[in-house]
């Protein structure tokens, strides 16, 4: 087996594929995965780990191009070819409500109380509801599911509880429930763009902000803020999905080895993950960030409302019923 690496203008592409042998059948198939994370993300490596797989247990019949940085197109533009049948796969995840509204629930803040518990839910019952309406509404399927790291704030001063953000000034997205739950929490919420938020931080213009370890890494925040309070206040995960037209086309077996290979990419980005997030704390530890634990039941509870009053009403009683958890 070879990873094969093609340029097409400034778009790199990473095909994987089974060398033609004596024992092993002609390629039939070619698959295009495309996504919008960079090569070192998890995400990628994951997808060509899946193509690996799926081209060994098919003896090389089907093999799978993948195409990270958005080389093949934005999410959106991706779904949409997903369902015109001119992309056959991606890894997407609450873009998807724009089609099955279930699918607003990869994403509720404080909905999962943590890692394990989401993944309860990602795999249980209602990840099977959200499943079944993403492929009945939006022609794509679910094959298996990323963890995405836990957002976290950072700050200039310890936060363990709600009460020790009084009125303190932090940058969110431009998202009305982040705005309303970070209100609700009695913090000062302040939409601005990203690229905005490390001068901000250093000029005092905002005191905080909100992220997942690998962003606040990346991004130097180290530099300009000295506490990582714990909220952990979304988890999500991101689905590796299939068009639907491409899975009709595939036999009961491929279909069971397409199902066979998405289960070992989902265990091994699951252990990236755990990998980096291990790592990303160590890194800034040793740039002087001390980790603070905070309480996580105070928090959800004083979010609870903000939350509950930002989903639709399709899913308002099931986030209900995961806070009461």
């Amino acid at each position: 087996m070879r990873l094969f690496t093609k340029i097409k203008g400034l778009a790199a592409v990473t095909c994987v594929a089974a060398l033609a042998s004596s024992a092993a059948f002609a390629q039939e198939m070619t698959l295009k995965l495309g996504h919008l994370a960079n090569e070192q993300n998890a995400w990628h490596l994951a997808a060509v780990k899946f193509g690996e797989e799926l081209s060994t247990l098919t003896d090389g019949r089907i093999a799978v191009e993948v195409f990270p940085n958005e080389s093949l197109g934005k999410e959106i533009d991706l779904i949409n070819g997903m369902q015109l049948g001119t992309v056959d796969m991606t890894i997407t995840g609450e873009s998807l409500q724009n089609w099955a509204p279930m699918a607003a629930l990869l994403a509720v803040p404080y909905a999962y109380k943590s890692l394990e518990h989401m993944d309860e839910v990602a795999s249980g019952e209602i990840g099977e509801q959200i499943k079944q309406q993403i492929i009945e509404k939006a022609q794509v399927r679910p094959i298996a599911f990323f963890a995405r790291g836990p957002r976290n704030l950072t700050s200039q001063r310890p936060i363990t509880s709600p009460a020790d953000l009084d009125g303190m000034k932090m940058r969110v997205p431009n998202v009305p429930l982040f705005v309303d739950v970070w209100s609700a929490l009695g913090a000062s919420p302040t939409p601005m763009a990203f690229s905005e938020v490390f001068t901000s931080l250093q000029n005092g213009v905002i005191d905080g902000q909100e992220n997942p370890l690998a962003l606040i890494r990346s991004a130097n925040f180290n530099e300009v803020q000295g506490y990582v309070n714990q909220t952990e206040h979304v988890r999500s995960w991101i689905y590796l999905t299939i068009a639907e037209s491409t899975w009709a086309k595939l036999s009961e077996d491929d279909q069971n080895a397409v199902m066979q290979a998405a289960a070992t990419a989902q265990e091994y980005e699951r252990g990236l993950l755990l990998e980096s997030l291990a790592e990303d704390r160590g890194y800034l530890e040793s740039k002087g960030m001390t980790f603070v634990e905070v309480d996580g039941a105070a928090f959800q509870a004083a979010a609870k409302d903000a939350v509950l009053a930002n989903v639709s009403e399709e899913i308002r009683p099931i986030v209900e019923s995961l806070f009461s958890e």
